[in-house]
């Protein structure tokens, strides 16, 4: 196996960060439509320890230069506009 470019690696983070917001995504529409309602306190803490956990992760790719900083802002605003769509 061929050692990855820096390309290959900046591409890789990309997905993978992704990959962890879709999930959040689909964790979320599963509780909306089985578990609670968005008012309710599980619900908010599971979203907001979901979304600092993204950031985190955002905040480490960054820092380690795999992504742009606008990159990981575009995720978690992506995210956020899906996530504020379910609410409605």
């Amino acid at each position: 196996m061929s050692p990855m470019t820096a390309i290959e690696i900046q591409q890789r983070a990309i997905q993978m960060l992704q990959e962890d917001a879709d999930k959040i995504l689909k964790l979320i529409e599963v509780q909306l439509d089985n578990l609670t309602m968005p008012q309710c306190p599980l619900y908010e803490e599971v979203l907001d320890t979901q979304m600092f956990g993204l950031s985190r992760e955002i905040d480490f790719a960054v820092r380690l230069k795999l992504i742009q900083e606008d990159t990981g802002r575009r995720i978690l605003s992506e995210l956020e506009r899906k996530l504020s769509k379910l609410n409605r």
